[in-house]
């Protein structure tokens, strides 16, 4: 069978024709790599300063202590070791944290991805094929031949504008924007733990109010009968003391219900099925309060602290990015390419010197004319990044606002509980002398029917108010947020000394 190489010379002239062929290639490949790292076009991002009022907060009370550190584990103020616990099972358990672990991973996976772009690309291939060639061709017609092929191509694009560098900047701030959103699951989630737990602690008080009340107004009932009996009271003063009892026992039902919905919110948020917590919260506890000050931090923490700013300005460092890599295109890209192979139509020969091939050499893409697409990309860019800026300033305004309407409500509250311990003092005293006055007939039962109402309603809004006293405090605490700590287990710094390599 006659032999055939294509596309390729003897063994010794291929190693003659391969020196020259080197040289240049290699000479290219060094006049690009001195000029590699000289150019980074687009702007360089530059963290925005944000200055906060000098009257911000406007709610300084003593109440409010600086201490950063308890901030990230803020319901540890409450003492309460079952909130603890159940804070723990959600950080492992709940499925939105997952679903927001799972994009970090995305998130990273896309920056190693954009981060390869830095290393050649090298692909291997191999042929068998068999063909017949035509009659009327002339060299070789009608002959049969077999094909045999097998090499390497490989391709590495020369960062010499910043393209794949301001890429990779890009990749990095959404990574880091990706960790942003898990810290700002675990905010909200702890905050939602808490509040449900609380409401669930809040139900219990103001239940057991309730049927402190009926307890009481079972007396007055029992009381009005005997003296109907012996014709010392009226059919009206029975009729009435029915109807506060019943009122009172219609409250009941409402108050279970909103209690097993809060308890199947926190199996919900713990990753559990409902009811699978209802034992261990029906085992009635007080209302948990700190019993010191209220570790907040300072105003400036919170632009430091708060997942969803810290977001914003990392989204507003990788739409800085793309702005380089918009610009990019406006210059030449130059990549260095290779192939190397065995080719031959003749199995034997495959493996031998002159079956050898190859080729190296820079490569020159430019973007001449375009019609003028490259600059509206860029300007596309500069919109975005200045949307991206404004949301972050918009960002920031809206932090100050939340966490100045909770000091506040926080604050006023905790006056509200204080007057409302006072009033369900003094609404205890007037039932107690009411009910003693009617017995002995100095006084009408209506005294008592308003003694009792007060005292009912004056409890129930107390129990409300020491929850909300405590709900205010995770408000506090979730608006600031607290509950995580910044930068824990982010790897993405390295990428962002990665992508200023090019500098």
């Amino acid at each position: 069978m006659r032999k055939a190489y294509a596309g390729t010379v003897t063994a010794s002239k291929s190693r003659k024709a391969g020196s020259f062929i080197f040289l240049p290639a290699l000479l290219s490949l060094w006049i690009l790599f001195a000029a590699t790292g000289c150019m980074k076009v687009g702007p360089n991002y530059v963290p925005p300063e944000t200055k906060l009022p000098s009257q911000w907060p406007t709610v300084p009370d003593p109440a409010f202590a600086v201490e950063e550190e308890m901030i990230r584990t803020w319901w540890t103020v409450f003492e309460d070791p079952l909130l603890t616990r159940l804070v723990d099972e959600a950080a492992e358990g709940n499925l939105d944290l997952k679903t927001a672990v799972a994009r970090v991973r995305e998130a990273r996976a896309r920056l190693d991805f954009a981060a390869g772009g830095y290393f050649p690309g090298v692909d291997a291939d191999g042929s068998v094929i068999r063909q017949r060639t035509s009659e009327n061709v002339g060299l070789r017609a009608g002959e049969t031949l077999t094909f045999y092929r097998a090499g390497v191509d490989a391709g590495w694009e020369i960062d010499l504008f910043g393209r794949i560098s301001r890429s990779v900047e890009a990749a990095a701030a959404d990574y880091e924007a990706s960790e942003e959103d898990r810290g700002d699951v675990l905010v909200s989630l702890f905050g939602e733990i808490a509040t449900n737990y609380l409401t669930v602690r809040t139900l219990q008080a103001r239940l057991a109010s309730t049927l402190g009340n009926i307890e009481s107004q079972k007396e007055v009932l029992e009381l009005t009968q005997s003296r109907f009996r012996y014709g010392l009271a009226t059919g009206l003063d029975v009729a009435q003391a029915e109807d506060v009892l019943a009122s009172s026992q219609a409250q009941v039902p409402p108050l279970r219900s909103e209690l097993n919905q809060a308890m199947n919110n926190i199996a919900l948020l713990v990753g559990k099925a409902p009811g699978s917590l209802r034992e261990e919260l029906m085992e009635k506890e007080d209302i948990p309060l700190p019993h010191t000050a209220v570790a907040v931090g300072l105003p400036a923490d919170l632009l430091r602290q708060r997942p969803d700013v810290r977001r914003a300005e990392r989204q507003l460092a990788a739409q800085t990015a793309r702005i380089g890599v918009a610009t990019a295109d406006l210059y030449p890209a130059f990549s260095l390419l290779g192939t190397l192979g065995l080719e031959s139509i003749d199995a034997g020969d495959f493996l031998t010197a002159g079956s050898r091939f190859y080729s190296l050499g820079p490569r020159l893409r430019w973007s001449i004319f375009d019609g003028g697409r490259i600059r509206s990309l860029i300007r596309v860019a500069d919109a975005q990044t200045e949307q991206a800026l404004h949301q972050y300033e918009q960002t920031i305004l809206r932090a100050m606002s939340e966490v100045d309407n909770a000091m506040f409500a926080y604050v006023e509250e905790q006056k509200r509980l204080e007057a409302l311990e006072r009033s369900v003092e003094a609404s205890r005293r007037t039932l107690s002398l009411a009910v003693e006055l009617y017995r002995e007939g100095l006084r009408d039962f209506q005294s008592v029917l308003d003694a009792q109402r007060s005292l009912f309603n004056q409890e129930n809004q107390l129990a409300q108010s020491r929850g909300s006293v405590a709900i205010n405090l995770v408000s506090l605490y979730r608006v600031l947020g607290g509950g995580w700590a910044p930068g824990e287990g982010r790897e993405a710094g390295e990428h962002r000394e990665q992508a200023r390599g090019g500098e």
